[in-house]
């Protein structure tokens, strides 16, 4: 089996390249900065500078996918490959949003997900689609592994007011689910919303988050006065406030059901932080 990976250099390419390979997948990835002297990789990037590509059995997209969704569109592969992409729940969780960023966001993904389900049907390409929760796991991301390392380097670590569920993934537990429908016919077809396997308040997974820094920090909690002040003079932080008390979550119903993945709960350690390369 022939697989193009893209964004694979990212959090959950971290995990499935590895378990791609030991499974015997022959591996095209692409890369703006492709390692030296690995012929998997190629350098490119979407949706506007991809290399030109042999006949593939699979698309794997890890990047994001309102650049995915208008290069398949403009692109005639070989083949019929089933293309499998991660989305966000941010497609629903944002889409009333008080702020008009958020918005924007959540109706760029929902568009760029009807665009790819158009573009494999009219071409007779399975598709399968993953919206995750907050990922974690590697060290990389955008979200948890900031606040940490400031965290650590002013030894305080704010935990915010926040009555929000939350529902963080690892990004293991994703490349899992992915490697799942890879080899499920069952996956074809599918939107699966997956989150972490616990649910906790947003104020909980902080604290969590805190405990497993792995080094001295004080926490600082900060109530919601605080928090809604910080709103009304920052708009930035209009968003971010106003959903610690907005449910944050995904239904891991259909994800077990069909693929049999079962996330883990949230039980960061030290190492969750640390760039694994």
């Amino acid at each position: 089996m022939r697989v193009l990976v893209i964004g694979g250099s990212g959090q959950i390419g971290q995990f499935l390249l590895p378990r791609l390979a030991e499974g015997g997948t022959d591996i095209l990835a692409v890369s703006r900065r492709p390692p030296p002297a690995d012929p998997r990789w190629l350098m490119g990037a979407l949706p506007d500078a991809m290399p030109e590509l042999p006949s593939l059995d699979a698309v794997i997209s890890l990047g994001p996918l309102d650049h995915l969704a208008p290069w398949l569109s403009a692109t005639r592969l070989v083949g019929t490959p089933h293309v499998i992409a991660t989305s966000s729940m941010s497609a629903e969780t944002k889409r009333d949003s008080d702020v008009p960023e958020e918005r924007e966001l959540s109706r760029r993904l929902r568009d760029a997900e009807t665009t790819l389900i158009a573009t494999c049907a009219s071409r007779g390409m399975p598709w399968t689609l993953f919206r995750p929760t907050l990922i974690y796991g590697a060290g990389v991301d955008k979200s948890l592994t900031p606040i940490v390392q400031a965290a650590l380097r002013r030894r305080v670590f704010p935990i915010p007011a926040g009555r929000g569920q939350r529902q963080p993934v690892h990004a293991e537990d994703i490349a899992t689910a992915i490697m799942a429908a890879l080899g499920s016919p069952f996956a074809r077809g599918h939107t699966f919303p997956i989150g972490g396997g616990e649910r906790m308040s947003a104020a909980e997974m902080f604290r969590r988050v805190h405990r497993s820094a792995g080094g001295p920090s004080l926490p600082a909690p900060i109530p919601r006065l605080a928090l809604d002040l910080a709103a009304l003079v920052s708009p930035a932080m209009r968003g971010p406030i106003r959903r610690l008390d907005s449910d944050l979550i995904a239904d891991n119903r259909e994800l077990e059901r069909v693929l049999g993945v079962h996330p883990r709960p949230f039980q960061p350690r030290p190492e969750t932080w640390r760039p694994m390369r």
